[in-house]
């Protein structure tokens, strides 16, 4: 079993930026697909980054290309979330994800793809 545990979220303003850190134990987590999701309060869970096992691949929702940034380190087993330009609907928990997902999957993820889920770490843009 792969454990994820996450920090690194907090309250900041809009246009500020924060970097989110998803620590793994455990042996397989360096051959996982790895996301990041979040869910705001009232809505559904969804999708905002993915990255394959070696770090080659990345995908990202229409709302947070070009301001987010998704990488790995394997050998730190630690997945990496940098967000950019933060806006006000960016407020969310995020939950760091990962899973032996099928490279296909990686552009267009559910959360079913996954089996091993951190516990989640607020994110809050207030102006």
């Amino acid at each position: 079993q792969v454990q994820l545990v996450e920090s690194g979220g907090g309250l900041v303003q809009p246009g500020d930026s924060l970097r989110l850190s998803c620590v793994a134990s455990g042996g397989t987590f360096r051959v996982y697909g790895a996301a990041w999701f979040r869910q705001a309060p009232g809505k559904e869970r969804e999708f905002v980054a993915t990255i394959s096992w070696d770090g080659t691949n990345t995908y990202y929702a229409d709302s947070v290309k070009g301001r987010f940034t998704i990488s790995r380190d394997n050998v730190k087993n630690t997945l990496y979330l940098q967000m950019n330009s933060l806006k006000p609907e960016d407020t969310a928990v995020y939950r760091c994800a990962g899973g032996l997902i099928p490279l296909s999957r990686l552009k267009s993820p559910i959360p079913a793809d996954f089996a091993s889920w951190g516990q989640g770490t607020q994110v809050t843009v207030s102006s």
